[in-house]
Formats: structure tokens, C-alpha cells, sequence
């Protein structure tokens, strides 16, 4: 059984060592900061299989701390914070995130979503056939990567590869956010479904307007031909 490595960023010592505790029952092999600061020192000597963020941090705000974690790796990261509002929600999407919780949590709910985002890494890195031709791209889910017509490598985060290839695989059909939701991210809720705008958005910017088509009142479908390699 693989034993995933996680990094907890959280400045609450007690709650931070307990849910370490119980991560490590649990068969995870899991390590805690209390700050950005002693996180990158960890980082630098060591990688992770996902990141655990708190957003209220005493040297740095957890949206800032996440876009700094997505341009450095692309494996899951979860946001565990006590702040509920709909606009911390959107940013840490938008900025990479893959996943949100809010606090107080069962320990019980971490280990499943860890477990949910882990067998999506997992589940790309052993498919059969992880190459996709999307209109001029070349899109690589294993890598979490595409590659343009000029060679130029595009990165995506866990959950934007879940999307674009979901959307690809629908043959031009079209997918309700809802739909999207159950494929592509946990829970449910208006903070998920705006989710899924917000990768949308990026994507968009990332490949071209043209990746994703909204079909109003319906939903989304993948707006360019698709092909796998012959």
C-alpha cells in the first residue's frame, strides 16, 4: 500500500499536531509547519504528495501561500481554514486549489478527501492512454501538462486536467455543472459549482476561448475536435 506524504500548514500547534497524529494512524506519512516561512524550508528539501493549507497563516495570507505552492508543484491542495466566505472560496479556486474545507472538521473528513484527491493523481498516472490531441494542443493527463503548436509547455492544476479531459472524453456533448461537479470535485454547494466557472475561465485563458463552450441554461462542452494520438 503506497503511503502518501502530506504537509499540513496550519499555525494552531495543538490542532495541527492531532490531526498530524491521527493522518499518521491512518497510514499517511504526514508533517506540520506553523508558517510559510518554515513550510519553504521543508519543500526546498523534500516534496509532498499534497498540501494542506490553513488561509490564516502569522507571516502570509494561505491564498498568497497557494499560488506560490501552485507555480512550484502540481500535486492536490486542500484548504482547511475557519474562514467560510464565499470570496476565500473563489480566490483559493482560482489560484489553484483543488479542494475546501472549513473548520471545525471531523479528522475522518480529511482522510477522505486526501484519499479522493490522491486516487485522482494516482488514477491519471496509471491510465492506459494519458494523450489527447484537443484541437492544436497536445494534452498530457499523467504530466498534468499541454503542449501548444509551438512546443510550449501549459500547466494545469489537478483539477482543471480533471475538467478539460471530462469535457474532451464527452465527445461534444454537453455536461451540466452539476455533472461536473460529481467528476471533478468533492462536496457540493455554490462554492463548488463556482468552482467549475472558475477553472472554465482558466482554461480558457490557458488554451484558447474557443477549449470550453457555455451552453447556456445547460452547461458546458469542449469546444475544439478531439483525437487520441494514432
Amino acid at each position: 500500500m503506497t503511503q502518501y506524504s502530506v504537509l499540513l500548514i496550519e499555525d494552531d500547534l495543538t490542532f495541527a499536531r492531532n490531526m498530524t497524529d491521527y493522518l499518521i494512524k491512518q497510514g499517511f506519512d504526514a508533517v506540520s509547519v506553523g508558517d510559510s516561512a518554515e513550510m519553504f524550508k521543508v519543500i526546498d528539501v523534500r516534496g509532498f504528495d499534497c498540501y494542506v493549507v490553513d488561509l490564516t497563516l502569522p507571516d502570509e495570507d494561505g491564498i498568497v501561500l497557494i499560488r506560490k505552492l501552485r507555480s512550484r508543484s502540481n500535486v492536490p491542495i486542500i484548504v482547511l481554514t475557519g474562514r467560510e466566505g464565499i470570496e476565500d472560496k473563489s480566490a483559493s479556486f482560482e489560484l489553484g486549489a483543488d479542494d475546501y474545507i472549513t473548520k471545525p472538521v471531523d479528522p475522518r473528513e480529511l482522510v477522505l478527501r486526501l484519499n479522493s484527491n490522491l486516487k485522482r493523481v494516482a488514477d491519471a498516472g496509471t491510465a492506459s492512454n494519458d494523450i489527447l490531441h484537443i484541437g492544436d494542443f497536445v494534452v498530457d493527463r499523467a504530466k498534468h501538462e499541454a503542449y501548444g503548436p509551438d512546443g510550449t509547455a501549459i500547466k494545469f492544476t489537478l483539477a482543471e486536467m480533471h475538467l478539460i479531459w471530462v469535457l474532451a472524453e464527452a465527445n461534444g456533448k454537453v455536461l451540466s455543472r452539476e455533472t461536473l461537479v460529481d467528476a471533478v470535485f468533492d462536496g457540493d454547494g455554490p462554492e463548488t459549482f463556482r468552482a467549475v466557472d472558475v477553472s472554465v475561465s482558466r482554461l480558457r485563458k490557458k488554451l484558447s476561448k474557443e477549449a470550453i463552450v457555455t451552453v447556456h441554461g445547460q452547461g458546458y462542452k469542449c469546444g475544439l475536435d478531439v483525437a487520441r494520438p494514432e
